[in-house]
């Protein structure tokens, strides 16, 4: 078996490129909390994204991406996402053998190295309701703004079908 590489934020960029998606980067400062990102609002204009990577008891495993602020009751999701039980944290090890990131770095772009299909992918509603949306560019060392509408398109593009649905409360 090998071994899979993960993408760049520079091979991120140019694969919006080839879908004529408009993007920006603002570089920063490296951020491992929400709250850590705080200071990095006036700056950026949008809504900013929270991630949670869980499993349910089968192993199947979602990235719920979120406004940096909502709630998500973790007892009741699994009800919303059609996971098979209630949900717990995945592990670092298979966030980066799916998403190629690591705990602090977690984003919605994880989707361009998920090749396999290993991670369903939700969208809060809240959240698609802002025009652009932030997400880190698979490091937590810059924040790329992208329209709500080209998020999906991303997404689709790498095989993913994202579920866009209210998971917060």
């Amino acid at each position: 078996m090998t071994e899979k590489t993960s993408k760049t934020a520079t091979e991120l960029y140019a694969f919006l490129d080839g879908l004529g998606i408009k993007h920006s980067t603002k570089t920063h400062a490296p951020v491992f909390t929400v709250a850590e990102s705080v200071a990095l609002r006036d700056e950026i204009p949008g809504g900013h994204t929270k991630n949670l990577f869980v499993k349910d008891k089968k192993d199947q495993f979602f990235l719920l991406t979120v406004e940096e602020n909502a709630s998500i009751d973790l007892k009741t999701v699994h009800t919303l996402i059609g996971a098979a039980s209630k949900v717990s944290f995945g592990k670092p090890e298979k966030l980066m053998e799916y998403l190629g990131v690591i705990p602090g770095s977690v984003t919605a772009f994880g989707a361009i190295n998920d090749s396999d299909h290993q991670v369903t992918f939700v969208l809060d509603a809240d959240l698609m309701k802002d025009e652009i949306i932030n997400c880190h560019p698979l490091s937590n060392d810059a924040t790329t703004s992208i329209a709500s509408a080209d998020l999906v398109r991303f997404m689709e593009a790498t095989g993913h079908t994202p579920l866009v649905l209210k998971v917060t409360s």
